[in-house]
């Protein structure tokens, strides 16, 4: 058996050192990079365009419809109904499930328990690869947009956020 010993010099240890720190900052600056790169182009546009939508400044019927054009949807020109509606200070099974949609479009009804503000339902002129009556809610409260969603009148139908895809 061998036994091989060393004396590590001060200048040694600080080169070492130096050498560790600056690999340390080269890989703090390469993993950030490698993450992002799995990132679709596709990906990036929807982002761009989820921080473009204007949910502010909602004041009039044609604000609404541009409201609605944003996310791609046509409606008619007028509102098929128009009421008042006051979100509950308590939610139940179904009112947390409608919340949770809310949340993924980025929106969150739960800051507005006890609100009254006024729904609007616009009928869809442009829901694809579907045939019956498509309507379009929107929640709004002191001219924003506070939540909404698009879904068919059928008893057995569906329900889904602004975008066509969520």
């Amino acid at each position: 058996m061998f036994v091989y010993s060393f004396k590590a010099s001060t200048l040694k240890i600080a080169g070492l050192a130096a050498l560790s720190l600056a690999l340390l900052i080269v890989l703090i600056a390469i993993i950030p990079s490698m993450g992002s790169g799995s990132q679709t182009k596709a990906d990036k546009v929807g982002e761009v365009a989820a921080a473009a939508i204007n949910y502010d400044k909602i004041k009039t019927n044609e604000d609404r419809i541009a409201f609605l054009a944003q996310f791609g949807w046509e409606v008619e020109p007028e509102p098929a109904e128009e009421a008042t509606v006051t979100i509950p200070s308590e939610f139940d099974r179904v009112f947390v499930s409608y919340n949770e949609l809310q949340k993924r479009q980025g929106l969150d009804l739960s800051r507005y328990k006890r609100k009254e503000m006024t729904r609007y339902t616009y009928i869809v002129k442009n829901y694809p690869d579907y045939d019956g009556v498509v309507y379009a809610n929107l929640l709004v409260y002191r001219n924003r947009v506070v939540g909404g969603d698009i879904c068919s009148a059928d008893v057995n139908g569906f329900l889904h956020g602004f975008k066509k895809n969520s």
